[in-house]
C-alpha cells in the first residue's frame, strides 16, 4: 500500500488510544497493520485451544490422583512446595475439585519451522489490550482473530456480571481493566455490571469475581480472606480458582516425565498427546536429587547437573526460570537464556535453582529461536512508516466453554531482532493478529 495511506492509518490507531493509554507508563511502536497469519493458521489456533483446555483438565486431575494416592504421591508434594498450607488446604476443598481458569493464554513463539509454546498464563494480562486493538484494527479493515468484540464475548461468558479485583502488583494492568469493563458496560447499556475494584479489605464484592492477582502475592491482597471464605461457604463464585498448582511452569516438565506418559496418554487421547508433543519444548525440572553411578540426565547426556553447569555456551541453548509462586515468575522477570550469560552467571544461576528446590522449584527448556519478520511501525521522530525486522510472541486468548474452544483475539508482540526474550517493551510493535489470504 503507499505509505501515506500506511501512515493515516497509523495515525487513527494512535488518535484512538483512551486517554491515559491502556498500561501504567508503557508504550509501544504504533503500526499500521495487524500481524498477518493465514487461515490455514487460525484454524490451528483454535485446535491448540483444545488441546490446552484438554491438557489443563488433565493437570488438574493429575494433582487430585496424586492427594488421593491415585498417582505417585510426590507429584502433588512438589507442586505444592513454598505454598502456605492454609492455601493448599482451601485450594483442595471438594467444593473447587473440577474449577479451572476462566482464561488461558499460551506465549507462542514462531520459529522457522513452526511454532513452540514458551508457556501457558491461566492469570494472563492484555486482555483489555487486545480487545482494543481489534476493536480499532478492525476499523481501520482488519480481519482480526476473533472478530472486533471476540475478546469482549469471551470475558463475558467467563464473567457476565461481577467485580474485576486488581491488586497492587498488578496495578499497571488497571488501564485496560478500566477500558474492558467500561466498554461491556456500554455495549450492555448497564453502568456498573462490570466493575474494577481494588484489592483492599472490607469493600463489599459481588457474588461473581475475576480474580487478577497473582497467588504468591496473597498476603499483599486484602479482600482476599474474606473473598476466599465466602467462596469457600458457596457465597462466591472466583475465577481463576484459587489453585497454586494450575499456575506453576513445572507442568512441561511433568508433560515429558517417562513414568506419567501413559497417564497423558489416557487423559489427553493419542491425538491431543501428539499433537503438543510438538509444541511443548523439552524441559527439565531443575532437582538436585542424585543420579545413580550409571545414570544421566535425560536428552543432555549428562551426569549430573554440575556437568550441565560447565557446558560452553554453545552447548547452553536453554532458558532457566522460576516454576511459579514468585514475584519473579511472570513477566520475564527471573528468566535466564542460558547461552546469552558468561560461564560464572551461567553456573551462578544454576545452583541457586538447585538451592531453591525445596520451596521455588526451578524449570530448564529448551530454547526455540523465533524466526525474523517485517512489520511497518511509525517512526513518530521522524514522521515517517518504518520496517523493523523482529521475532514474534503470539498470544491468542481462550475462555473455554466446555469443549468449545475458539480463539478470542490474539496479541503479537514484534520485538527487534536482537531480543532474545520476547516480552512487551518501549521498543516493541503490539498489534491484533489478523487473517489475510495464503
Amino acid at each position: 500500500m503507499p505509505l501515506s495511506d500506511a501512515l493515516i492509518r497509523a495515525k487513527r490507531v494512535a488518535e484512538a488510544l483512551p486517554d491515559g493509554g491502556l498500561f501504567h507508563e508503557k508504550t509501544w511502536r504504533v503500526s499500521p497493520d495487524a500481524f498477518p497469519v493465514t487461515p490455514a493458521f487460525a484454524d490451528e489456533l483454535d485446535r491448540l485451544g483444545y488441546r490446552l483446555v484438554r491438557f489443563q483438565r488433565a493437570c488438574n486431575q493429575l494433582y487430585q490422583l496424586s492427594v488421593r494416592g491415585k498417582q505417585p504421591e510426590w507429584i502433588a508434594e512438589l507442586l505444592d512446595r513454598g505454598k502456605p498450607a492454609e492455601l493448599i488446604d482451601f485450594a483442595r476443598d471438594v467444593r473447587f475439585r473440577d474449577d479451572l481458569p476462566g482464561v488461558i493464554r499460551p506465549d507462542v513463539i514462531l520459529t522457522d519451522h513452526g511454532y513452540i509454546l514458551a508457556e501457558l498464563d491461566s492469570v494472563p494480562g492484555g486482555i483489555g489490550l487486545t480487545g482494543w486493538l481489534a476493536e480499532i484494527y478492525s476499523q481501520i479493515g482488519e480481519d482480526v482473530l476473533g472478530g472486533p468484540e471476540g475478546m469482549l464475548d469471551g470475558f463475558a461468558t467467563v464473567l457476565p456480571e461481577g467485580d474485576i479485583i486488581v491488586s497492587d502488583e498488578a496495578s499497571s494492568y488497571r488501564p485496560e481493566m478500566d477500558w474492558l469493563a467500561a466498554r461491556l458496560n456500554t455495549r450492555t447499556g448497564s453502568p456498573g455490571q462490570w466493575q474494577v475494584k481494588d484489592a483492599s479489605a472490607g469493600q463489599p464484592l459481588r457474588p461473581d469475581v475475576y480474580r487478577f492477582f497473582e497467588l504468591f502475592d496473597l498476603a499483599n491482597v486484602p479482600c482476599a480472606p474474606d473473598l476466599m471464605q465466602r467462596a469457600r461457604a458457596g457465597e462466591a463464585r472466583v475465577t481463576a480458582p484459587f489453585k497454586p498448582w494450575m499456575e506453576e511452569k513445572l507442568w512441561f516438565a511433568l508433560f515429558w516425565l517417562k513414568p506419567l506418559e501413559a497417564f497423558w496418554r489416557r487423559e489427553l487421547s493419542e491425538r491431543v498427546f501428539l499433537a503438543l508433543r510438538k509444541v511443548i519444548p523439552y524441559t527439565w525440572l531443575v532437582d538436585p536429587t542424585p543420579l545413580p553411578v550409571h545414570g544421566v540426565l535425560p536428552r543432555l547426556d549428562a551426569h549430573d547437573w554440575e556437568d550441565v553447569a560447565g557446558f560452553s555456551q554453545k552447548q547452553r541453548d536453554f532458558v532457566l526460570k522460576v516454576s511459579g509462586f514468585s514475584d519473579t515468575a511472570w513477566g520475564s522477570r527471573g528468566v535466564i537464556v542460558a547461552a546469552d550469560v558468561p560461564q560464572p552467571e551461567w553456573r551462578g544461576a544454576l545452583h541457586a535453582a538447585l538451592a531453591a528446590y525445596d520451596t521455588h522449584p526451578h524449570v530448564m527448556q529448551e530454547f526455540h529461536k523465533g524466526r525474523l519478520v517485517e512489520q511497518k511501525w511509525w517512526d513518530q521522530a521522524s514522521g515517517e512508516i518504518v520496517t523493523m525486522k523482529g521475532r514474534v510472541r503470539l498470544c491468542p486468548y481462550y475462555f473455554p466453554n466446555g469443549d468449545r474452544v475458539k480463539c478470542a483475539g490474539a496479541l503479537a508482540t514484534i520485538c527487534p531482532a536482537d531480543k532474545k526474550l520476547l516480552h512487551g517493551m518501549q521498543d516493541a510493535i503490539l498489534v491484533p493478529a489478523a487473517q489475510r489470504s495464503e
